[in-house]
């Protein structure tokens, strides 16, 4: 039996406009007789700004905002298509910035908000703990980077690029020397919406009256979220969001969430924290929690981060975002086992989740179980996310799965899509798996193109200087193990491997003072706990 499909709603509006149906032609049949499309064509004589509005409604940004500028053109104090072209430029702006977000080279040395004394393990992100509880792992963080994707340029290393401070100072694209900043990033954005504004900027914020603006409650939010998300200017927006407050008495959510916000990209992170707190007094919002947290992450509080999730986590059960907040915060603070347990929680909620999926299977992998990460990976592929790094991770997991034959064929996939801030990477990957399958001239020559690609890449100078060791070129070898040094203070390999070639070459003072800078950036090496043991007998022989 067929079901008799369910009646649907008819927006009065498309009741009462009349239409005209086009009639089939050829063109709308195809070669089996199947109708392809029936074509709704509304009169001419809608009115202009009404269209206009039900663009917007449908989401059609564009459409909407040139139509709204047609009419001004002819009409330019229509108040109520100056408000349907400030929602579509806010709307096309717009940006989730609940997020949590990478901290600049900026944020990091110019912190008028970190502590003076060093912050205890565990309660810091600037130090983490050393390692995580039974998860088998090393305990420097150097050997795994974080799964969350949100890493501190001063907490941990990147693969691919300098670590620390020193390689924050550098761009990511290779080549680049421009320092890594969010706030500058805001004020690109703002240039470039205002440019795209034919004629100059669709509102000159400077010229404006705030306290007249905000006795009209429906035009006052529009403005603040066309001066926020397109024209990026917070000082004039906390003009604003201050006298809507003082003309609401004080009593309104939504206010002083957008003060809290105009504080936050101004850097004054404890008025936007008094904010937040103040509105989720009047209105338990969802939003408004995620930003006081990013409030604490920037603060370096991430305990203070993980009470308020925990506790609107109760309330709000079937929230995704609350979870995930507390996943990526454990994962910065290396703490693995919760992380995991937390994303898999969001993967209860949500199966359709990439971040989890992708955290998950990088836990797998660095647990030593590819089989599982790769089943994660090919759920990603199914989804649609297509990407670079997903081939390159794929190839990993095919490779210590023993399935070489795929490994090969995933990373040629992710060098067709890599670019300039990612190849050096896969190249470095392929020098990896080489050396597994013992194909030491396919090692070498990765190596080379991986440095040639980016000379920054410090784990590729570790290799090609073992690599160079092999063939005996101990001044090659030598001058690469003391760039990837240089490059990458926390990487602890490089300078065993010195230590290593010094202690075979008789030079145990040199050894001695390597494995010593090898413990600094890793105190749990086995390996050069092991070369000092037996450099300390040698000195106490002598």
């Amino acid at each position: 039996m067929r079901r008799v499909p369910s009646p649907r709603f008819i927006p009065s509006w498309i009741l009462f406009r009349p239409m005209t149906i086009v009639p089939a032609t050829e063109d709308t049949f195809n070669h089996k007789g199947r109708f392809l499309s029936l074509v709704l064509i509304f009169e001419t004589s809608m009115d202009p700004a009404f269209y206009a509005l039900s663009l917007l409604r449908r989401r059609k940004l564009n459409e909407s905002i040139d139509k709204a500028t047609d009419i001004l053109t002819r009409n330019p104090y229509d108040q109520q298509v100056w408000y349907v072209k400030t929602r579509g430029l806010a709307l096309r702006a717009w940006i989730d910035d609940t997020e949590m977000e990478e901290d600049g080279i900026a944020e990091v040395l110019l912190d008028d908000n970190a502590m003076a004394a060093a912050p205890r393990p565990g309660t810091s992100l600037a130090k983490p703990l050393a390692g995580g509880t039974g998860s088998g792992r090393p305990g420097s963080t150097s050997g795994r980077p974080p799964s969350s994707g949100f890493a501190r340029p001063g907490s941990s290393s990147r693969t691919g690029s300098s670590a620390g401070v020193e390689g924050a100072f550098q761009g990511s694209r290779p080549g680049t020397s421009r320092p890594v900043s969010s706030s500058g990033r805001f004020v690109r954005l703002g240039t470039a919406s205002m440019k795209s504004e034919a004629g100059g900027p669709f509102i000159n914020a400077e010229r404006l009256d705030m306290k007249k603006y905000a006795q009209r409650p429906a035009m006052a939010k529009a403005l603040v979220e066309y001066l926020l998300y397109h024209d990026h200017n917070p000082r004039r927006a906390l003009e604003l969001c201050a006298e809507a407050t003082q003309e609401r008495d004080f009593q309104d959510w939504f206010w002083k969430a957008r003060l809290g916000k105009c504080y936050y990209q101004l850097g004054l992170y404890r008025d936007a924290e008094k904010q937040f707190k103040s509105a989720l007094k009047h209105a338990d919002i969802v939003a408004v929690l995620l930003e006081l947290g990013k409030v604490y992450i920037k603060l370096d509080q991430p305990l203070s981060a993980l009470d308020l999730y925990e506790k609107a986590s109760q309330k709000n059960l079937l929230d995704i975002h609350l979870v995930t907040g507390m996943a990526r915060i454990y994962d910065e603070l290396n703490s693995p086992d919760k992380s995991v347990a937390l994303y898999r929680k969001v993967l209860e909620l949500d199966t359709s989740s990439a971040e989890a999926l992708a955290c998950l299977a990088a836990n797998h992998f660095y647990e030593d179980q590819p089989e599982i990460s790769l089943r994660l990976y090919r759920r990603l592929l199914q989804m649609g996310c297509v990407n670079t790094e997903l081939w390159n991770n794929l190839g990993l997991c095919c490779f210590q799965a023993s399935q070489y034959d795929m490994a090969l064929s995933c990373f040629e996939r992710a060098l067709a899509g890599a670019s300039d801030s990612n190849m050096a990477a896969v190249w470095y990957n392929i020098s990896q798996v080489a050396i597994g399958l013992g194909d030491l001239g396919l090692a070498y020559q990765a190596a080379k193109v991986a440095v040639s690609v980016d000379p920054n890449h410090p784990e590729a100078h570790n290799n090609l200087g073992i690599l160079e060791l092999r063939k005996n070129n101990l001044e090659l070898a030598k001058a690469a193990f003391q760039t990837a040094a240089t490059l990458a203070p926390g990487l602890h390999e490089a300078p065993y491997n010195a230590a290593i070639m010094a202690f075979r070459q008789g030079d145990l003072q040199e050894a001695y003072t390597l494995t010593h800078r090898a413990l600094s950036a890793n105190p749990e090496h086995l390996e050069s706990i092991e070369l000092r043991k037996v450099l300390k007998q040698h000195f106490v022989a002598l």
